[in-house]
């Protein structure tokens, strides 16, 4: 589920995931689980609009392969995050987090108590369906559940030392192109502010003892920011592996097309 993300980042290991979104389907995630290189997927809800279904037929396929699982939701309220983690993903990722305040709610929804109040259900993926003795369920959904706040917002920016001194955030995940529109520079991905601000959210990660993360645009950007302290890179997205294969075979067949 969520377990081994967790244990590679508490182990300081550079962890590589991979972004599903308009090509979500099980067959992909195993593709991808038998390539190999991967530690997990991440499940677009927030662009995509994928469904519960879907959500459920891919964290299946990535339990099959053996990869961790998290989805990155919609803009969010209680059920947005509670179903997903039914649905078996082994954590979530809430996007335009604009507050510490914001921030706090995510982790009440996700969260048992003590530290939450994600409504109980044992029935899901997440509680064997029914078969895990209820305090067994809570204590091991409370410990392996993996939660990402995006920082993808000036005002998240402003409020990040706040952000990571939260209690069980595991990572601070960095969204350049949403950070640039908020700052009124859309598309400058290297602009001086832009990496002033990444390197706020290194500081604030590195001084609460949590992670950070990116979707980098590049190996060069993807270098800079491991150098940060990044450990953990989104290297790859669905409709980039089809573009960039696209483009790999029509280059191959240049001289005969």
């Amino acid at each position: 589920m969520g377990r081994r993300l967790k244990e590679l980042l508490a182990q300081n290991k550079l962890v590589r995931v991979f972004g599903l979104g308009q090509l979500c389907h099980p067959k992909f995630v195993d593709i991808i689980g038998q390539h190999g290189g991967y530690d997990a997927v991440w499940l677009d809800q927030e662009h995509a609009g994928l469904s519960i279904g879907q959500i459920e037929h891919a964290c299946l396929a990535a339990r099959a392969v053996g990869l961790d699982s998290f989805v990155r939701l919609a803009p969010t309220d209680y059920a947005t995050v509670m179903r997903p983690l039914e649905a078996g993903a082994g954590g979530i990722m809430a996007a335009q987090v604009r507050s510490a305040a914001q921030a706090e709610d995510v982790m009440q929804w996700a969260k048992f108590y003590p530290r939450g109040l994600r409504g109980v259900n044992g029935s899901g993926v997440d509680g064997r369906y029914a078969t895990m003795p209820m305090p067994e369920y809570l204590k091991k959904a409370n410990d392996e559940t993996f939660v990402a706040i995006q920082i993808e917002h000036i005002g998240a920016v402003n409020d990040v030392e706040k952000i990571a001194a939260l209690k069980d955030v595991d990572v601070l995940f960095i969204g350049p192109a949403d950070l640039g529109q908020s700052m009124g520079l859309v598309g400058d991905w290297d602009h001086p502010n832009i990496w002033q601000a990444i390197e706020r959210v290194a500081k604030a990660a590195a001084t609460n003892r949590i992670h950070w993360a990116i979707l980098p645009r590049s190996a060069a950007y993807a270098r800079r920011c491991v150098d940060l302290g990044c450990k953990m890179l989104s290297a790859g997205l669905d409709v980039w592996a089809v573009q960039r294969g696209l483009k790999a075979f029509l280059t191959e067949f240049e001289s005969i097309i």
